[in-house]
């Protein structure tokens, strides 16, 4: 698998803003590149009230990422029950949660080790 050539900075600030225009809730960034062996260099996690909300946030960022940088998921898990949307850009993985189903994983608590920033919504 090679990495993409998209400045993982500006893929994060597109995902973002795909995110927050369906407002998609407590965004947080974990830098995963300190971390040994780990499967990304960044993982952007956020969530939504319901499959709906989970679907349209993933639609909302695939557009604005696409739109705006020309990329592309390498691949995207989770659509059909739309609890948790996982979408991998190679560098960044994107999680989409439904509440619930983020508290349960807590991928935060797994991945301590990360640098982990939150995102103040813009709404």
């Amino acid at each position: 698998m090679t990495k993409t050539t998209t400045n993982p900075d500006l893929l994060i600030t597109n995902i973002i803003k795909g995110i927050e225009d369906v407002k998609g809730e407590n965004i947080t960034i974990l830098d995963l590149r300190e971390i040994e062996n780990s499967i990304c260099d960044y993982f952007v996690i956020c969530d939504g009230n319901s499959n709906t909300q989970v679907s349209a946030i993933s639609g909302s960022i695939q557009k604005v990422v696409s739109k705006e940088i020309k990329d592309k998921p390498w691949h995207i898990e989770g659509e059909n029950n739309a609890e948790w949307i996982l979408m991998d850009y190679v560098n960044v993985v994107v999680h989409v949660f439904q509440k619930q189903i983020r508290e349960f994983y807590n991928l935060e608590g797994l991945w301590g080790d990360a640098k982990i920033t939150n995102i103040k919504s813009a709404y």
